[in-house]
């Protein structure tokens, strides 16, 4: 892979986790603790605000873990081991990469 396109994939990468780090941000006070608030219709206004605080720390989990594949993605760029799959050593196709910029797999090793 040329250094043009490792410069856009890392911008590509940066770019995300900036929109991850923001999601965080706004996810952080559904995450918090539901308290009884007895102005509320009541028991399923409880429901409904620990099924969405149970979502919100879901989506939080998905955003950690995405967050964690494109932070090792950067340090592979950093190590000069970027693009090369894990698995035989082969080039990483750059459509592929521009999909999931932190595949570590090439095609045909993803697909078994």
């Amino acid at each position: 892979m040329n250094e043009s396109g490792q410069a856009a994939l890392r911008q590509q990468i940066t770019a995300r986790l900036a929109e991850l780090a923001a999601e965080d941000a706004l996810g952080a006070e559904a995450q918090g603790v539901v308290e009884l608030d007895q102005q509320m219709v009541g028991r399923l206004s409880r429901m409904d605000a620990l099924q969405i605080q149970a979502m919100a720390k879901a989506q939080a989990a998905r955003r950690a873990v995405e967050t964690q594949r494109l932070q090792t993605a950067l340090s592979r760029m950093d190590a000069g081991e970027y693009g090369f799959c894990e698995d035989c050593g082969e080039d990483i196709a750059l459509k592929r990469l521009q999909l999931d910029p932190a595949a570590l797999k090439c095609i045909s090793c993803a697909s078994g």
